[in-house]
């Protein structure tokens, strides 16, 4: 993977199998997140759901840095992370299972959504889009009750400190006092095919 300074991603991927089991699950990788990923992005949203994960940020100076490790001569700080952050998660799980081999089937995919975001409303339904997708995949009623995505933050539920609500508020055209209502219009598919 390969990031750009100020450039916004949409960071992905999934499993054919469960990845998180259960709420220590979920707690232990946002954990991770905290320590690996949120020093060398901006975290605009995030949700993650039983056989993956989404992440919309935009990449800073710190991540963008390259390291010179013994294997990969020449990898960029943001890139190693994740890397690091699939792997001790997929050992933890290995452990905890007593199973083995890869938890993430496909490779993790950081799509640059810069070109896209030349339409004023990609962004604003790309950050919908992740909120909206345990509803939309039936694992609850509402947006309000799944705990493990930023939407929580946005609605004023919860004070989590892993994403950048100034920043999104700057890009994202949402209405603070509105967000709930916002969160559950309808996204244009057309649109959010672009994410992938």
């Amino acid at each position: 993977m390969y990031f750009e300074v100020d450039k916004t991603y949409h960071l992905y991927n999934r499993s054919n199998e469960t990845v998180f089991y259960n709420r220590d699950n979920y707690l232990y990788f946002l954990a991770k997140v905290n320590k690996l990923i949120k020093p060398y992005t901006y975290i605009l949203s995030w949700c993650l759901m039983p056989n993956h994960f989404h992440f919309l940020f935009v990449a800073n100076s710190n991540g963008c840095k390259y390291i010179q490790e013994k294997h990969r001569p020449y990898v960029q700080i943001l890139s190693k992370n994740i890397g690091t952050l699939l792997s001790s998660y997929t050992r933890a799980i290995n452990k905890e299972h007593k199973r083995k081999g890869k938890l993430f089937a496909h490779n993790t995919i950081a799509k640059c959504l810069n070109d896209n975001i030349k339409n004023d409303d990609f962004l604003e339904n790309c950050f919908h889009c992740i909120h909206q997708n345990p509803l939309r995949a039936g694992l609850c009623n509402t947006l309000e009750t799944w705990e493990f995505s930023s939407f929580r933050d946005y609605a004023g539920y919860r004070s989590g400190k892993l994403i950048n609500k100034d920043l999104a508020s700057e890009m994202i055209n949402f209405d603070s006092e509105d967000f709930v209502t916002q969160s559950y219009a309808v996204v244009d598919e057309r649109i959010v095919k672009g994410m992938f």
